[in-house]
C-alpha cells in the first residue's frame, strides 16, 4: 500500500469555453502528445453539438456527461477467503473520468465518419440517454443493484 496519496493536479480551464470538463476531455482525447489536434477535434465536436441541437453546446456537453456518469459501482472486497463485489458510491472525480472514458471508447468504436463527428454523435446519444456509454452506466448500476446484499461490507 502507498504511504501517502499523490497530490491532485490542478487542471486549468480551456480557452474557448472556460470549462474544466472540456479541458479534461481534451486531455483524454490526446494521443501521442498531439494536443493541438485534440483541441481541434474537441472544439469541432462542440460546434457540431451546437449545430445539431440548436442549444448552447456547453450545456449539452455538461448534461451528456452528467447523464453518462455512474452513481454506484461494485468494488471487490476480500473477506475471509471469499471475494465479494461490494456496491459503493462513486466519487465525483471518478464519476467524470468514467463518463469521459465510456463516451470516448464508444466514439472510437464508431466507424465511417470523422472522429469529431462520431464524438458529437456519442455526446448527443448520451444527452438523449441512448448509446453505448449510457448502456455501460446502466450495466454498472445493475451490477451494484444485484450485489446490494453485500453492501454491509462497505465499511472497514
Amino acid at each position: 500500500m502507498r504511504r501517502n496519496r499523490p497530490e491532485k493536479r490542478i487542471i486549468n480551464p480551456d480557452l474557448r469555453y472556460n470549462s474544466i470538463q472540456v479541458q479534461t476531455v481534451i486531455h483524454h482525447v490526446l494521443k501521442r502528445g498531439k494536443k493541438s489536434t485534440a483541441v481541434k477535434l474537441v472544439y469541432e465536436m462542440m460546434d457540431l453539438l451546437g449545430e445539431r441541437t440548436g442549444k448552447d453546446p456547453l450545456e449539452v456537453f455538461n448534461t451528456a456527461l452528467a447523464k453518462a456518469s455512474p452513481r454506484m459501482e461494485v468494488r471487490p472486497k476480500r473477506v475471509g477467503g471469499a471475494t465479494y463485489q461490494v456496491p459503493m458510491d462513486v466519487t465525483p472525480e471518478r464519476r467524470l473520468a468514467l463518463a469521459i472514458r465510456w463516451i470516448l471508447a464508444a466514439a472510437r468504436s464508431r466507424k465511417g465518419q470523422s472522429f469529431a463527428q462520431s464524438l458529437a454523435a456519442e455526446f448527443l446519444d448520451a444527452y438523449n440517454e441512448t448509446g453505448a456509454a449510457i448502456r455501460k452506466r446502466d450495466e454498472t448500476h445493475k451490477m451494484a443493484e444485484a450485489n446490494r446484499a453485500f453492501s454491509h461490507y462497505r465499511g472497514a
